[in-house]
């Protein structure tokens, strides 16, 4: 059992960090469009890269160097086109969030959309391939646990943040709030592309 709360404690506070995919399921959750989704999409893929990196297949990335580049030029090209977009929206676009009457965008748009931020961010790898699968060396006779614990904890603060979002949605009636929430997007995602290209903001 320790080891399962080990797992799930380290998991969580990986994901917990503000990033573009946290960012996405958040708006998905407050527009109720798609959430389910979005949530398995993430929690699943998660689940995947940390069974891979509990398993050993950490190794893989160190063997083939290009498959980190790829997704770090990949990710920051997407990340600001994302980014692109949500300024876009900032400061072109005055609505309030009303779920009913709200443009709702294809289930597939969605999904691919979700699939290119968790997939093509390289974080990603890091946290799951690199760090998790590392640590779970110091349980190799219950990795099972460890790794049971870390894909709990994914799927706990996913679908916990895509459907607690709406408890916001009064907030985000008022156009003032949702044109916030997208520049503080468009921040995040700007800031982490320009991270991801080795661009130094200090």
């Amino acid at each position: 059992m320790l080891t399962f709360i080990s797992g799930f404690s380290l998991s969580l506070s990986l994901i917990l960090a503000i990033g573009a995919q946290n960012a996405f399921v958040l708006k998905q959750g407050l527009k109720q469009q798609h959430v389910f989704l979005v949530c398995f999409i993430c929690a699943v893929s998660d689940a995947v890269l940390i069974t891979a990196g509990v398993s050993g297949f950490g190794l893989m990335v160190k063997e083939f160097p290009a498959i980190e580049v790829f997704a770090r030029y990949g990710g920051a090209a997407f990340l600001l086109v994302y980014s692109a977009k949500s300024f876009w929206s900032a400061f072109t676009h005055r609505h309030e969030l009303q779920p009913a009457a709200d443009l709702v965008d294809s289930a597939g748009k969605v999904a691919l959309t979700c699939l290119a931020f968790t997939w093509l961010n390289p974080h990603v790898y890091l946290d799951t391939f690199v760090l998790l699968g590392s640590v779970s060396l110091q349980y190799e006779a219950h990795k099972f646990e460890f790794g049971l614990g870390a894909v709990c904890a994914s799927f706990v603060f996913f679908f916990s943040l895509g459907y607690g979002a709406r408890l916001l949605t009064p907030l985000f009636q008022k156009p003032r709030a949702w044109q916030i929430l997208e520049f503080l997007v468009g921040i995040v995602m700007l800031f982490l592309a320009l991270t991801l290209l080795g661009v130094s903001l200090l």
